[in-house]
């Protein structure tokens, strides 16, 4: 299950996992994005002790999303150790998604 996430300072939230976490950048208006939380369940579900999942609204943190360039959505990002180390824009079926992860976790 991916989670939407409150939080006040996005870099404690990066440094405070273990585990590598995938963050969807989305916006409740975006129709790609919403075919994206399906899928998202699915990849959390695979992998759900490989990689943390957390979507952000991009209407609630447009700071976040200029900070990491997001001008596309949705837009995921992979962070490990608080760096991002991929980057996928526009959606992606779930088993390549879970590929994709598989060389990060």
């Amino acid at each position: 299950m991916s989670t939407k996430k409150q939080f006040d300072n996005f870099d404690e939230l990066l440094q405070s996992s273990e585990l590598p976490i995938l963050v969807d950048f989305y916006a409740p208006w975006c129709g790609p994005c919403q075919l994206m939380t399906g899928i998202l369940d699915k990849v959390s579900e695979a992998m759900k002790d490989k990689v943390q999942i957390v979507k952000i609204n991009t209407d609630n943190y447009p700071d976040l999303a200029s900070q990491y360039k997001v001008y596309a959505l949705p837009t995921l990002v992979l962070f490990k150790g608080g760096t991002p180390v991929d980057r996928i824009e526009g959606v992606i079926q779930a088993d390549q998604l879970c590929d994709r992860l598989a060389v990060h976790a």
